[in-house]
């Protein structure tokens, strides 16, 4: 699968490049906007997946804030192939009419059912399959997946073959710096992984023993984006404009993925990358736009919404 993407020429960035990498696209940042295949991920600003919040209303919200890519609930691809409802909930990513695009991700230790995962997920109507190498959970990592998986990198390459084997559908992976500052292998990973066949990594900047304390490393994510030719994404404490150009910044990526900065603010992975050149980016919506998506999120999760009116 032929992975490509497009950058303005200099002169045009400021008039064709949305989003909060407008200022950067001719410094270090390469490629705006991401293509996968015959998929266009643009803006290159994309909502990380997060178990309990990205479920399919919240991953629709979002995508009609304009976020170039929105990522599932982590899937357990044992769950998907015995059929647990749970796991197939998780997998829907039918946007309904807004447009965007979603990928989901999968999860899991064995080759074999993290292929079968990966054939039903795309029967199911997802553009894109996730590989989770990055997830620092201690009944994650315990069961040998999620970032365990940077510690034993020959095992974790035929997860990646079993999984690009199984599906015609762009497969990327999303990871950490390492298993702890012993084990910084992301680059070497990502050189793996582009060989047998991933279009895009996202590398999270901390290793999974720090899990979510200090800061992210995102200058340790440069060593991923020399290493390969494909896409990288920046991911770890981008919650804002201020944040997500520095990000871009320090590490080279292609594009930025915001996690926990969307928790609470659905509008941070989208609305305020919109700036024009020259003036501030876009604010949080007004209290009465507020209300309406707190109201129409509830009624989609299947909550009855009784008498709620704006004051």
């Amino acid at each position: 699968m032929r992975i490509s993407a497009a950058c303005p020429a200099a002169g045009d960035c400021d008039s064709g490049v949305e989003g909060l990498v407008r200022r950067t696209c001719c410094t270090r940042i390469r490629h705006l906007p991401v293509q996968l295949a015959d998929i266009r991920l643009d803006p290159p600003v994309f909502l990380a997946p997060m178990a309990g919040i990205t479920d399919l209303p919240f991953r629709r919200l979002v995508a009609g804030f304009g976020a170039g890519l929105v990522v599932s609930e982590m899937v357990a691809s044992g769950e998907m192939v015995t059929a647990r409802p749970s796991a197939r909930a998780r997998a829907e990513s039918d946007l309904g009419l807004i447009e965007g695009c979603c990928a989901v991700q999968l999860a899991g230790r064995e080759a074999r059912p993290m292929a079968e995962a990966a054939r039903l997920v795309a029967d199911m109507g997802a553009r894109i399959i996730d590989i989770n190498m990055g997830c620092p959970a201690r009944k994650v990592t315990g069961g040998l997946s999620g970032s365990a998986l940077m510690r034993d990198p020959d095992h974790a390459l035929r997860l990646i073959e079993a999984v690009v084997g199984a599906t015609d559908l762009p497969v990327t992976l999303k990871c950490r710096l390492g298993w702890d500052e012993d084990c910084l292998n992301a680059a070497d990973l990502a050189r793996r992984a582009e060989a047998a066949g991933i279009a895009m990594i996202t590398v999270h900047g901390r290793t999974r023993q720090q899990f979510y304390a200090g800061r992210a490393d995102w200058a340790a994510i440069a060593a991923v984006r020399d290493a390969v030719t494909i896409p990288v994404i920046a991911n770890g404490d981008i919650t804002d404009v201020a944040s997500a150009r520095a990000a871009l910044a320090a590490s080279g990526a292609d594009g930025v993925m915001v996690g926990r900065g969307a928790r609470g603010a659905p509008w941070a992975s989208s609305v305020n990358i919109r700036a024009a050149p020259g003036k501030p980016p876009a604010r949080t919506p007004p209290a009465r736009r507020t209300f309406w998506m707190a109201q129409e999120r509830l009624a989609s999760t299947g909550v009855v919404v009784v008498s709620m009116s704006w004051p």
